[in-house]
């Protein structure tokens, strides 16, 4: 796999508190050089980006970010403002202590009630695997498939980890068809990221791979 393949698979991201426009601007301007899938960055820059990059790129960004415990009518109203401002991807976080609970059906509910307010617009499902056991993570492949979501994410770089090998492996034995994967956090290197490829991810969420893409001048 070549380095732009691999970099055509990155949602190039920036999503700190001390975000700044200047670094919004800057993370724009990098994806369109080196053809990334997207920018995913905060709620409050959509609008800025989506003006700023003239649909040079697809612009992404999170939904009741970063812990998921937001009401889902809350979670509803983030998407439709995001999407209302040019959002063209949505990443949201699950309820987890809903999941805990074996709550399924809320869970489920949820993300239906995302993917309808989403439209045609993607929709990935953050699950924090860091946070679940084996059967939770599986339940969820199951949950985020009869949801109707495209995509099933690792986590929000947040948390206490962030994407694995194994995690990434388990998603692609049950996920169920049309349903993608997209590993996100602690991805350091291109070998990090054609090794997720390969065991099934079609996304990657990262702001390493560009920085290392502009450090050995690889394009």
């Amino acid at each position: 796999m070549t380095y732009q393949e691999s970099l055509a698979r990155v949602d190039h991201t920036l999503l700190v508190q001390t975000a700044t426009w200047e670094e919004i601007r800057r993370l724009c301007e990098d994806a369109v050089f080196y053809h990334t899938a997207s920018v995913c960055i905060p709620p409050c820059f959509v609008k800025k980006a989506k003006d700023y990059l003239a649909n040079q790129m697809k612009v992404c960004t999170v939904i009741g970010f970063p812990n998921g415990n937001h009401t889902m009518r809350s979670k509803m109203f983030e998407a439709e403002d995001a999407l209302h401002h040019g959002a063209d991807e949505l990443d949201m976080v699950i309820n987890i202590g809903a999941l805990k609970e074996k709550k399924y059906d809320y869970v489920e509910k949820e993300i239906r009630a995302l993917k309808e307010t989403a439209g045609n617009h993607v929709l990935k499902v953050i699950i924090e695997t860091c946070l679940l056991d084996r059967e939770e993570k599986i339940r969820m492949c199951e949950i985020v498939t009869n949801a109707g979501a495209d995509y099933i994410k690792t986590s929000t770089g947040f948390s206490t980890g962030g994407a694995t090998f194994e995690d990434v492996e388990l998603f692609a034995r049950h996920v169920g068809k049309g349903v993608r994967i997209k590993a996100a956090g602690g991805i350091q290197s291109f070998a990090d990221a054609e090794k997720f490829l390969s065991l099934g991810a079609s996304r990657l969420g990262t702001s390493r791979l560009v920085k290392i893409a502009k450090q050995e001048k690889i394009l």
